[in-house]
């Protein structure tokens, strides 16, 4: 007796791979997940074994991004002696570079979701993520003194690159420099203005000395402060 001919079931890859192809393709999202499904020979239930809809696979995208360009800096074997700043460039840098190689997509994405005042909806997934590469780059930064360790402000400093982050998408989302060289100049001018921010300043050592004299109120007086 012949055995039945088993069909295996698509990945998760697979189908995300299928919907970007058919969205590029036709310029707009297939009419249902059934209308999808039926094409890619499966049926809904195996569709939806990984994706709860079509925006579930577009958020999918972006985290698959910012998911595999924290693992290849991470493996980058000069990684360990980088600065926080330089770590914080490299994440960029590289981000760009492979969004570079699915902008179609990316840029669909974008403007399908896009929303005034504030980041994308397709981008939520990506913040998580983010924000603890972020407090990972800043914490290391925090511990070798290259950034200042303020009250309050420093724990703000990863809402501060994730504004970054954000502003950076747009930015190279409208981007029509050749090799989108603006974007890279916008992401060294952005991360080196935060990371000064970040810094020790001038004011950072005015204030420790008002709270040095604040404490000292003997000395104060033999200065007639």
């Amino acid at each position: 007796m012949a055995k039945a001919i088993v069909k295996p079931m698509m990945s998760s890859q697979q189908i995300e791979e299928a919907y970007i192809d058919y969205v590029l393709t036709n310029n707009e999202p297939p009419k249902s997940v059934y209308d999808f499904a039926k094409k890619l020979n499966i049926t809904e239930a195996e569709f939806y074994t990984f994706y709860a809809s079509f925006y579930a696979i577009e958020k999918s995208f972006w985290t698959g991004v910012t998911n595999q360009v924290i693992e290849k800096v991470k493996d980058q074997e000069t990684w360990p002696g980088y600065s926080a700043r330089e770590k914080m460039l490299s994440f960029f840098y590289a981000y760009v570079e492979l969004l570079n190689t699915k902008r179609s997509f990316a840029i669909y994405t974008l403007k399908k979701h896009s929303k005034k005042f504030s980041s994308p909806e397709v981008l939520s997934g990506v913040k998580p993520l983010f924000e603890n590469f972020a407090e990972e780059v800043i914490r290391d930064g925090l511990d070798s003194g290259e950034l200042a360790d303020r009250k309050f402000f420093s724990k703000r400093y990863k809402d501060a690159l994730w504004l970054q982050f954000t502003f950076l998408i747009s930015f190279w989302a409208d981007d029509d420099s050749p090799g989108f060289e603006k974007t890279d100049e916008a992401i060294e001018k952005g991360i080196n203005v935060a990371f000064d921010l970040f810094q020790h300043s001038p004011i950072d050592n005015l204030f420790e000395y008002g709270k040095f004299l604040a404490r000292n109120g003997k000395f104060r007086e033999k200065m007639g402060i």
